[in-house]
C-alpha cells in the first residue's frame, strides 16, 4: 500500500510538458540507435541470403531463404582462422604496449613537474591534427630501411603509443586525489612504485576503455597492415575481407559474411566492457 502511495506521489511531480519532453528524448535516442544499428542488422541478415536475393529490388529486410553458403565460401577462399589469429596477435600486443606507454606518459604529464612539460604536451596535442596518411609513406620508408618491412615488429612499433590515449589517461589521472601519492612517498615508494602499486589499480575503468578502443582500432585497421605486410600468411582479417571487393566485381554475400565474422569478437568484448567504458567516460571529465 505504501509503495502505491509513494508511486502516486512521485507521479504528481511530473508535469505534462516534462513527460512530453522526456518522450521526445527517448524517441530521438531510439532514432539514433536505429541509424547506428540498421547497417549492422542489414549486413548480418544479408550474410545469410543467397546471392540472387542480395541485389533484388525492392529488397526484403528479412531473407526469404536462409543459407550459410556465404560463410562456406569465405572459409573456402581465404584462411579465416589464420587471419583471425594474426589479427588477434597484432591487436593484443599493440593494446598491451600502448596501455603501458600511454599510462606512463600520461602519469608524467599529470603528476610529475619537469622542465618543458607544457610545451611537449602542447606539441603532442598539435600532432593530432596531422592525418596518419601524411606521415604513412615516410614512416614506411623508415621502417623499410631498418629492415622491418613484412614483419610484425614493423607493424606494431609505430602503434605502441597514441596521443589520444595519453590525453585520455592524463585527464583520468587528474580525477585522483594527490594525497594518495603523498602517502606513498611517505611510505618510501618511488614514482614507479606509486604508479604501479597505487595509481594504476585505481584506473581499471579507464584502462578497460583503452583496451576497448585500442583493440577495436587494431582489429579494424586496414591501411597500415596492407602497406606493411606482403606475405599472405601474415595478413590481417581486414585484408582478407578486401579480397571479396574487386575493382570490377564485388562479392556481396561473402563480404557480408566476412564482416559478420570480424565483428563477433568486438561485440563480445564490448558487451563485457561497456560498464567500465561508460564509467570511464563519465569520470574523465571530472576535476579533482
Amino acid at each position: 500500500m505504501s509503495e502505491n502511495v509513494e508511486a502516486i506521489h512521485l507521479r504528481k511531480h511530473y508535469k505534462p510538458s516534462e513527460i512530453a519532453l522526456k518522450a521526445l528524448k527517448y524517441v530521438f535516442l531510439l532514432c539514433i540507435a536505429l541509424v547506428v544499428l540498421l547497417p549492422v542488422l542489414w549486413m548480418s541478415l544479408s550474410a545469410f541470403r543467397p546471392a540472387d536475393q542480395i541485389t533484388i529490388f525492392p529488397p526484403n529486410f528479412f531473407p526469404t531463404v536462409w543459407s550459410a553458403e556465404n560463410f562456406q565460401q569465405v572459409m573456402d577462399e581465404i584462411p579465416v582462422v589464420t587471419y583471425v589469429i594474426n589479427t588477434a596477435k597484432y591487436a593484443v600486443i599493440v593494446t598491451a604496449l600502448s596501455l603501458l606507454f600511454n599510462s606512463m606518459a600520461a602519469y608524467a604529464f599529470a603528476r610529475i613537474n619537469f622542465k618543458g612539460k607544457n610545451v611537449i604536451f602542447t606539441v603532442l596535442i598539435a600532432s593530432m591534427m596531422i592525418p596518419f596518411q601524411v606521415i604513412m609513406i615516410p614512416l614506411f620508408m623508415e621502417l623499410h630501411f631498418m629492415g622491418l618491412y613484412d614483419t610484425y615488429a614493423g607493424m606494431i612499433i609505430p602503434k605502441c603509443a597514441a596521443v589520444v590515449g595519453i590525453f585520455f589517461m592524463r585527464s583520468f589521472f587528474y580525477t585522483l586525489p594527490r594525497q594518495l601519492e603523498e602517502a606513498g612517498r611517505l611510505d618510501g615508494l618511488t614514482e614507479f612504485g606509486i604508479f604501479f602499486r597505487i595509481i594504476l589499480p585505481l584506473c581499471k575503468s579507464a584502462l578497460i576503455t583503452q583496451v576497448v578502443l585500442t583493440l577495436t582500432g587494431c582489429w579494424n585497421d586496414l591501411l597500415w597492415p596492407l602497406l606493411m605486410i606482403s606475405s599472405p600468411e601474415k595478413r590481417m582479417l581486414s585484408n582478407g575481407i578486401v579480397y571479396f571487393v574487386g575493382q570490377d566485381v564485388t562479392q556481396y554475400g561473402p563480404s557480408f559474411a566476412a564482416g559478420v565474422i570480424s565483428i563477433i569478437p568486438l561485440l563480445i568484448m564490448f558487451i563485457f566492457g561497456q560498464k567500465y567504458f561508460v564509467n570511464s567516460i563519465v569520470s574523465t571529465g571530472m576535476k579533482e
